[in-house]
């Protein structure tokens, strides 16, 4: 069997499994098979696939026949411009969540040296993005999940960071250590009746830690919001990615603890998504 045949088979598999995007999967399977890259294969689409490489193909292809995302099968995926590793203890970063990169940008100057806080680090593709970006910077990285920690630590060592964040194993609650010019958060944001609506790729794969935001989908934000009034600096900057029907409850949470909303910006589906927001006294 060739490249073209194993392509076509395997894409078939996948559309009669209800598979979204299925060509594309399948060429990312057979890349991971082959260790090639998708446009190797695409160049030399006759060349012949090994007896042993069909099996270890076709045990990827079941992997995602039962809803196992991509990118925890093959073991990695692309944020900003950088490629991170992912496994089921981290969320899948997600293109939405680069709006919090373009926005904390605008509020660190190249060359100079800011304190960055990071609540809920999962795969440290945030802050370890905005490290790659503004490597003067100071950077802090918590979460409550000691696995998540651990899979930020690897990705931070494979981007040559490791001496530049500080990764810590901790509830936001008990963190103490203050004076932040910048502190970004992607806290798990979905309410239970929206967590039970999710697809099946991502609520029996991906860690409901990382995605649950308790019965209204506020718990963590609250949290973040009341914590970071504490260890920002006076007009520092808090920059908190939410989801789209949460901007009114959000405000009045920051208003409340005496945030001004600088903006809120749009995802590429044009639904509010994160908010630019300014400690005051």
């Amino acid at each position: 069997m060739n490249y073209q045949e194993i392509l076509i088979k395997g894409t078939n598999f996948l559309k009669k499994n209800k598979i979204k995007n299925p060509y594309l999967d399948t060429e990312l399977l057979l890349s991971k098979t082959i260790d090639r890259k998708r446009e190797e294969i695409l160049l030399n689409i006759y060349n012949k696939v090994e007896n042993s490489e069909i099996k270890k193909f076709k045990y990827y292809l079941s992997r995602r026949e039962r809803k196992e995302p991509i990118a925890y099968i093959i073991g990695y995926k692309y944020f900003w411009k950088y490629k991170f590793l992912t496994n089921k203890s981290v969320l899948i970063p997600r293109p939405d969540t680069e709006l919090i990169i373009e926005e904390s940008l605008n509020y660190l100057p190249i060359g100079r040296s800011k304190k960055i806080l990071d609540i809920g680090t999962g795969s440290g593709c945030i802050i370890i993005s905005l490290i790659k970006e503004r490597p003067k910077c100071k950077a802090t990285a918590l979460d409550i999940s000691l696995k998540a920690v651990k899979v930020a630590k690897t990705n931070a060592k494979l981007h040559q960071l490791e001496n530049k964040i500080n990764f810590i194993n901790i509830d936001i609650d008990k963190y103490k250590s203050s004076n932040y010019d910048l502190i970004i958060s992607n806290p798990p944001y979905i309410n239970s009746i929206d967590y039970n609506r999710l697809d099946d790729d991502i609520k029996s794969h991906e860690p409901k830690l990382a995605l649950s935001g308790g019965s209204d989908g506020f718990r963590n934000i609250n949290k973040v919001i009341k914590k970071s009034k504490k260890l920002l600096k006076i007009y520092g900057k808090l920059i908190l990615e939410i989801g789209h029907k949460q901007k009114n409850q959000t405000v009045k949470m920051l208003k409340d603890n005496n945030f001004y909303i600088n903006k809120i910006s749009k995802d590429l589906s044009e639904k509010d998504r994160c908010i630019v927001s300014t400690r005051l006294k």
